[in-house]
């Protein structure tokens, strides 16, 4: 008999999330959790972390660890990934999830807003795949998921920042699933759509996200966060094994037109 919904046992497996506190990782660790894994919810936020993590504990079961760290710092990224293996015993899964997003036309932002934005988006999410890599070559398995947008691979005016991160996100994950595949390691990202997250709230009622990103969509509404949990659980279970470099649009059908 093939294994079936087993390939989705997480079971002992332990996972970090950046930007774990709310929004898409908050909901994307409780979906790890829902399935055996414990989990590491870093932000930048202690407070938030360690209450965020509370929630996952006492709703799942599994060990779920709060922990501020700014992934901007390579030293902070380390300590996080040492203090994951003391509480969890290593790092099967990394969820890159912590990002920023600020808008307006390119003649009205800032280099710093523009550097900001990369910083984070990109170089945090490159220091975290190099800082837990090593520890899942010497298992010989891994999973990471970073997270792009439809933004990594469609445009949309007053994002210039933002897109260009999120394009890099796309690359840099289709460069290192290349590198590591015979390592053990899968790499790959998830392409969210218009999900109500506390970044997407200041433009819910505008006129550009009523019409030209929600309006957009083939299902006509918002993602809901439970609706990012399953893609995360395949791709950090068994079950997505012989997926690697994959760009996994979750979107609504926004880029299917």
């Amino acid at each position: 008999m093939l294994p079936g919904i087993k390939l989705f046992d997480l079971t002992g497996r332990g996972a970090i999330i950046t930007g774990g506190s709310k929004g898409l990782g908050e909901a994307m660790a409780a979906g790890l959790a829902s399935a055996g894994a414990n989990v590491m919810l870093v932000s930048r936020s202690e407070s938030e972390a360690v209450a965020a993590a509370a929630g996952i504990a006492r709703e799942y079961g599994r060990k779920a660890v709060g922990h501020a760290a700014d992934i901007t710092d390579p030293l902070q990224v380390d300590a996080m990934v040492k203090r994951a293996v003391e509480e969890m015993g290593g790092v099967d899964i990394l969820i890159n999830s912590a990002g920023i997003n600020i808008r307006g036309p390119i003649d009205e932002l800032s280099y710093e807003d523009f550097k900001k934005v990369q910083e984070i988006n990109v170089n945090g999410t490159w220091l975290c795949c190099r800082a837990v890599l090593p520890l899942m070559i010497a298992k010989g398995c891994g999973r990471i998921i970073n997270l792009a947008s439809t933004l990594g691979v469609v445009g949309l005016a007053n994002r210039t920042p933002y897109t260009a991160s999120k394009g890099a996100v796309v690359n840099m994950t289709r460069g290192l699933a290349l590198e590591v595949a015979d390592k053990g390691v899968t790499v790959n990202a998830i392409c969210p759509g218009p999900f109500l997250t506390a970044m997407n709230v200041p433009i819910a009622d505008t006129e550009e996200g009523k019409n030209f990103i929600v309006g957009a969509t083939a299902l006509k509404r918002w993602g809901e966060l439970k609706e990012i949990q399953g893609i995360a659980m395949y791709l950090a279970s068994d079950a997505g094994s012989y997926t690697t470099g994959s760009m996994m649009v979750v979107d609504g059908g926004w880029t299917a037109r």
